[in-house]
């Protein structure tokens, strides 16, 4: 189940965007570029994490989450829980990071999705997949990283499914 949220702000009946971790699977991952200048210093966590049903894509730089129902799909990643105090700032900075606008039609659109720790515990987290463009195009020319793992590839595949 997930809950759609394409902005900061209000979520779907809470008042309030829910306080999440954030599974991250590019350049926001530790040793990332992105983690270093949004996220650095604001963790009280930081744990392998892995978003099933989901295939991972090759951006211009950057990679896209599309859901993705084959079987076996799966993106490895990050669960960052962000410390209380630091909270509102990070999903603000990262809402701004990638694009999410609140009318849905941004580059990613944050999504309430369920991902499994390494250690098999399901976790709510917010997930920024990519918006209704990049995945119409991703959809018809995919650009499948086959591991998962944005720092496990050697180039986009086609899918051959």
């Amino acid at each position: 189940m997930s809950e759609y949220v394409s902005a900061p702000g209000p979520g779907p009946g809470s008042g309030a965007a829910a306080v999440l971790p954030f599974f991250v699977y590019g350049t926001l991952r530790s040793g990332g570029h992105n983690h270093a200048v949004h996220l650095a210093g604001r963790c009280a966590d930081i744990r392998p994490a892995v978003l099933d049903g989901a295939a991972l894509h090759e951006g211009p730089g950057f990679p896209y989450a599309v859901p993705d129902a084959a079987p076996g799909r799966r993106i490895v990643g990050e669960l960052i829980t962000v410390r209380p105090g630091a909270y509102a700032r990070a999903l603000a900075t990262l809402d701004m990071l990638e694009e999410c606008r609140a009318d849905g039609t941004g580059l990613y659109v944050r999504r309430r999705m369920t991902v499994r720790t390494a250690a098999g515990e399901p976790r709510d987290a917010w997930v920024y997949l990519a918006g209704p463009t990049a995945e119409a195009q991703l959809r018809e020319r995919p650009a499948l990283i086959r591991s998962g793992d944005w720092t496990d590839r050697t180039g986009p595949a086609t899918d051959d499914r």
